[in-house]
């Protein structure tokens, strides 16, 4: 697997080259970006701010933290778990890609519903969603 001269598996510069002052970004899905626990993820539910596209639902509460959570879920009668893993793996794979460009300080949820799944579509959906929430772009 190749990364190039300057980069790190994980991890892109974001000039090229390497010298002082050269700053990484790491595109790593890290376990604190992970939003947890039955009651943190009800409260967004209620609370939060819903917009909407076809296929997915994004919910968004301020969090005070430095750094934005997120979880996916699914709606009933999804489909198999199978089905749900892969869902859940292309929503992780999208989110990690744009996730440098969010605005900071925010848990979401990302609710799924049953449709086409591909990474293009997947992708599309996350950063339209991110778009309508005002989050895209720091």
């Amino acid at each position: 697997m190749g990364f190039g001269p300057f980069q790190k598996k994980g991890c892109l510069l974001l000039e090229e080259g390497i010298s002082e002052g050269k700053e990484k970004v790491s595109f790593r899905f890290q376990r604190a970006e992970r939003l947890k626990g039955r009651r943190d993820i009800r409260e967004v539910f209620r609370k939060g701010q819903g917009v909407t596209c076809f296929g997915a639902k994004l919910f968004v509460l301020h969090n005070g933290l430095s750094h934005n959570r997120i979880a996916f879920t699914f709606s009933r009668k999804f489909g198999t778990a199978v089905e749900r893993n892969r869902a859940r793996r292309l929503g992780r794979e999208a989110y990690r890609h744009i996730g440098y460009a969010l605005k900071p300080g925010y848990d979401v949820v990302l609710l799924v519903y049953p449709g086409k799944d591909t990474f293009a579509a997947r992708m599309e959906q996350v950063k339209r969603l991110f778009s309508k929430a005002d989050l895209y772009g720091k």
